[in-house]
């Protein structure tokens, strides 16, 4: 931060300061009051300083244009240079080492894309959209964006009613493994993964993308598009024309809970289900190898939906303040996010399950940091003791460093739904983000001195976005089933929430959780009130200023993935699961499978053969042969069973939960 306040000092106010002032002292004080500025001189003095300025920001994105550029001549060289020069020979992959060891396809294989990965297509729009049928919308140049930009979001939103199309537009996933092989030229999800099954023998007719519309709520998928339908079918045509054999589904991110939803939908009786009866999971389905599973949501859809930001785009904030922020430029860049965002159902999918007790209260969290142990003497005996360092994780969302930190007791409480703060029939015409029907004094009440756990903080969304809210939540649960057997967990709302909902009847299906470790990962953030007070702006935003021992830029973090916390990924594979409990009551079985991090060790390695980043670990090599041995016929036990390096063996023990 030093570095770039220096930056901006030699950029902006050192010229400024050599241009107007003086390095003599006039002689006759007179002669200066007579000295007269003409017109020219004056423009032309600005127009030096204006050059000046704009001569360092070229010289900047100059700089950065050279390193992108040389970025991307390496990684082509890299991959152009014939295999057989010294000193540039690539890795063997783990396709072609494992088809040298006999390794052939034995179990067709289905992959599950999650949020944002897949591609979209224009089938029909507006006329400002002429020119652009069936040309990717998402997922591929995104020339659009700069092209007309306004046109460009209002085609990616849904109806904020009904949460489906617009009238008169109509955007649709594209179809086949081109739909999420890569989300934009050169940067990879599936298709390293896709070419490595390849390798041993893998083609369409025993791989299937599973494309879908990702800012869909699950149900409204099947409703619009058939997807769940879709689905069923292909496992069912590949399982009998591949010599009966079970599926190998592989789903990464939302696509984990999208499919779990699946497994309800398909054996539940129609309308609502797709009436494959209890038997059809144990029939049709070998394992799920779900990768960087989000079970349980993930703290950093709280920070999108409050404010529509994260770690990055608030550390952009503190690097170039006003320019998201600028009332001059009038760009209302997060404005605009918001108000698209906050049309896709699927978003609310992702915030945090499972309330306090899976996430922790206000004083305590599984994630907790224990410390090692510390000695102290007493009667010239030293005795051992354990300190406890509580970073209070479970405070999700706090306003202000100080009620982050101090105990519950001293903060302030009220019953959101008690109070109804919110009710403040704002005057902002249409509501781009929601806040504009809720005045400057509430949004002080809602902030004062508060901190919002994941059982609270659903309130507090239900006030702040209270149309997408009633919306979503139609489609979506976020608590804890006390009594699977209630007739009312038989509705779609729950099948995603593996707390609410049972896995069907399968002891011989395998379920991995597959994830990375090693990566800081958005647990809880530290918020402010933002400066504007103008209708329909967020009054919110994470606190970049905010420090501390495990708190950097107004965000905790923990271990994981960078996006999923390894609480959410690993917990229902090493608990919730784990043997036969109520929520997996035929005992199929479960496996965790954690890939450490490790940085590529030079760009020539692109992002890295051992990853465990979200998406880059779809490249890590050691998941890429897991994923293959599976489906060539080994069981979890035969590729090693499990491979733990978190703490979640021990984060699943502080949870207290009724199994």
């Amino acid at each position: 931060m030093a570095a770039i306040l220096r930056f901006r000092k030699l950029c902006f106010i050192e010229p400024t300061l050599k241009n107007t002032g003086s390095s003599e002292t006039p002689k006759d004080e007179k002669q200066e009051e007579s000295r007269t500025i003409t017109k020219h001189e004056c423009d032309k003095t600005k127009k030096n300083k204006k050059m000046q300025r704009w001569k360092c920001i070229d010289s900047c994105c100059w700089f950065i244009g050279c390193m992108c550029t040389t970025w991307w001549l390496l990684l082509f060289l890299y991959h152009c240079l014939p295999a057989h020069l010294s000193g540039f020979k690539s890795p063997e992959s783990p396709g072609v080492r494992l088809k040298n060891e006999g390794l052939t396809p034995l179990h067709p294989v289905v992959l599950v894309p999650g949020i944002v990965t897949g591609g979209l297509e224009l089938w029909e729009g507006r006329p400002c959209s002429h020119g652009l049928f069936r040309k990717r919308l998402w997922g591929g140049s995104f020339a659009q964006i700069l092209q007309r930009p306004l046109c460009w979001l209002e085609h990616l939103s849904l109806d904020n009613e009904t949460g489906l199309d617009p009238p008169g537009i109509r955007v649709r996933p594209v179809p086949g493994l081109v739909a999420a092989d890569y989300f934009a030229p050169g940067y990879f999800v599936w298709a390293v993964l896709i070419e490595n099954l390849a390798k041993i023998g893998y083609e369409g007719k025993n791989m299937y993308m599973a494309a879908y519309d990702w800012r869909l709520s699950f149900q409204n998928t099947e409703v619009r598009d058939q997807a769940l339908s879709r689905l069923k079918i292909n496992i069912e045509l590949m399982y009998v024309t591949n010599g009966n054999k079970k599926v190998v589904v592989v789903p990464h991110s939302m696509g984990v809970i999208y499919f779990l939803h699946f497994l309800k939908w398909v054996e539940a009786p129609p309308p609502m289900g797709g009436g494959g009866g209890s038997g059809w999971c144990d029939k049709h389905i070998k394992a799920i190898m779900n990768i960087g599973p989000a079970f349980l949501g993930v703290p950093k859809a709280v920070s999108g939906m409050l404010s529509a930001e994260g770690k990055d785009v608030a550390f952009f904030r503190a690097m170039a303040p006003g320019v998201l922020d600028s009332e001059i430029l009038g760009l209302q860049t997060l404005e605009h996010m918001m108000r698209v965002g906050r049309t896709w159902d699927s978003v609310i999918s992702l915030l945090p399950k499972g309330g306090d007790t899976i996430w922790g209260d206000l004083d305590s969290s599984p994630e907790d940091i224990q410390t090692v142990s510390s000695y102290q003497r007493q009667n010239n005996t030293k005795h051992q003791i354990e300190i406890k360092q509580e970073t209070k994780y479970g405070r999700i969302i706090s306003f202000g460093k100080t009620a982050s930190e101090q105990h519950s007791s001293n903060l302030t409480t009220h019953d959101l739904v008690k109070d109804k703060l919110l009710d403040s029939g704002g005057k902002c015409g249409e509501v781009w983000t929601e806040y504009g029907k809720i005045s400057r004094e509430n949004i002080m009440k809602l902030a004062d001195n508060k901190a919002y756990t994941a059982g609270t903080l659903i309130d507090l969304l239900r006030f702040v976005a209270p149309k997408t809210m009633k919306r979503a939540e139609a489609h979506f649960s976020h608590g804890i089933a006390s009594d699977l057997d209630d007739p009312k967990y038989s509705h779609y709302k729950y099948w995603s929430n593996p707390l609410e909902t049972k896995l069907p009847h399968a002891p011989d299906m395998e379920i991995y959780c597959l994830y990375g470790v090693g990566l800081p990962t958005e647990r809880s953030y530290v918020y402010k009130v933002s400066q504007s007070d103008k209708c329909n702006t967020i009054p919110f935003q994470i606190d970049s200023s905010a420090e501390g021992k495990w708190l950097r830029g107004g965000v905790y973090f923990v271990d994981g993935d960078e996006s999923v916390p390894v609480l959410s990924a690993g917990f229902m594979c090493a608990k919730g699961w784990r043997g036969k409990t109520r929520f997996n009551p035929s005992g199929s079985r479960t496996h965790i499978r954690e890939y450490r991090h490790k940085a590529p060790g030079s760009l020539l390695e692109g992002r890295g053969l051992e990853s465990g980043a979200h998406v880059d670990i779809m490249g890590n090599v050691a998941l890429i042969e897991d994923v293959l041995r599976v489906a060539a016929g080994a069981s979890g036990e035969e590729i090693g069973g499990d491979r733990i390096y978190s703490d979640i063996l021990k984060m699943a023990e502080r949870v207290n939960i009724k199994l």
